[in-house]
């Protein structure tokens, strides 16, 4: 009787302490997104990303700079070109002419990727969030795992000595201790590897986001299932991915008007005095330079443009179709798993509970063998570690469903 009053104690000392822990302020997701955002090198990544988009928009708009050019002919000859006597210098300036509507092409072009650049900023929070998600999921798994094991070596310990008891008093045979033993002691390693894995699972969090993680995580999330029902969500095309696909064809599209652009020859006009040394006179050159387009017109280049247009657009189509047939697929992935999760974790769980409870009883009571306590035990462990397992899976479901159907951000629509 005592030594089942002293396994009562153990027991409510670990309940005391777990409920303690739940007391504690938990280390909640949100908080865990908030730091990754703040420290991520992805997330600096993408703003750099958008900062040379505008940088880029701003070169775009700039006309091309003149020239100036000086020369001077007639020197270091011989007779009369000895020396600088006969020198002929000329100061010239060259002003470039876009023609063709090439700057505002160009500017359209810079535009379109200064776009692109936002949504790819979009992406790279987008996929931060996932992974940042799935680390949390792992990590809180990984403690819940580690809490089972705590509570199996408790009920290990109880077992055995409820053996030793039976064996003591000749109700049972020796091997009933041995078993008893054998349990204890697998529990305690999987113990030990459990707390193993849910620290390197904590500390791998932290490396995400940037930062240790204190305190303990967010259980009450973690066991919370989503209510199903009818999901109000962006339409496909409005989707990060497909918003992505969008911009490559607006970008394609600003290629091919900037290429056509490109067709039609600058000019160059030019001016300046020209200083005849022999007379001391001085007088004005002007001209125009005009390129002539007899080995490239820039027709290949224009053809090519289209093509790239056309692939882009392609692209953009296919990426909407497996975008829709992904979500269809993510829905029935995360109603399957909300389904797997709420059995296991209630109950399934409730009823494996109440077996392993009459089976410790029946035990000790001498009503039931050693083996049906075995199986029990058995039992309860796989069907906790099932339904944390499930809410897991449920969890990296619903997070990879959210970076599918995550809505464009405003700024980057037209």
């Amino acid at each position: 009787m005592k030594r089942i009053l002293a396994a009562c104690l153990v027991v409510s000392c670990c309940t005391g302490a777990l409920a303690a822990r739940a007391d504690e302020p938990s280390f909640t997701l949100a908080q865990a997104l908030e730091r990754a955002g703040a420290t991520s090198p992805a997330i600096e990544s993408g703003a750099a990303g958008v900062l040379a988009a505008q940088a880029a928009r701003a070169v775009a708009g700039l006309r091309p700079n003149p020239e100036l050019n000086i020369q001077t002919e007639n020197v270091a000859g011989s007779g009369d070109y000895r020396g600088f006597r006969s020198a002929e210098t000329t100061a010239q300036v060259t002003l470039p002419l876009e023609l063709g509507g090439k700057r505002p092409a160009r500017v359209a072009l810079a535009n379109a990727q200064q776009d692109r650049a936002q949504i790819e900023q979009a992406v790279i929070a987008a996929d931060l969030r996932l992974v940042v998600t799935q680390a949390y999921v792992t990590a809180v798994s990984a403690a819940e795992r580690a809490t089972v094991a705590q509570r199996q070596v408790a009920i290990a310990a109880e077992a055995l000595r409820s053996a030793q008891v039976r064996v003591r008093a000749g109700r049972a045979s020796p091997l009933e201790a041995q078993r008893a033993e054998l349990a204890h002691l697998n529990a305690q390693a999987t113990q030990e590897q459990a707390e193993r894995l849910a620290s390197v699972a904590r500390a791998n969090l932290g490396r995400m986001i940037g930062a240790p993680v204190a305190g303990a995580l967010d259980l009450r999330w973690f066991e919370t299932l989503a209510v199903a029902g009818p999901v109000d969500r962006a339409a496909v095309s409005d989707m990060l991915t497909a918003r992505a696909a969008a911009l490559d064809v607006a970008t394609a599209d600003a290629q091919v008007r900037l290429a056509g652009a490109q067709r039609v020859p600058d000019l160059q006009l030019f001016a300046g005095p020209r200083r005849l040394s022999g007379s001391n006179d001085t007088a004005m050159l002007m001209g125009i330079n005009i390129p002539l387009q007899i080995f490239d017109n820039g027709g290949a280049a224009q053809a090519q443009a289209r093509a790239e247009r056309q692939r882009a657009d392609a692209t953009r189509r296919m990426t909407e179709i497996q975008l829709d047939q992904a979500i269809a697929s993510a829905d029935a992935e995360v109603a399957n798993a909300e389904t797997a999760a709420r059995i296991a974790s209630g109950p399934a769980l409730a009823a494996a509970q109440e077996a392993a409870r009459i089976a410790r009883i029946g035990y000790r009571e001498g009503k039931f063998g050693q083996i049906d306590l075995i199986e029990a035990e058995r039992t309860l462990l796989d069907t906790r570690m099932a339904a944390i397992d499930a809410l897991a899976t449920y969890h990296d479901a619903s997070a990879r469903r959210d970076r599918l159907v995550a809505p464009a951000s405003q700024i980057a629509k037209d």
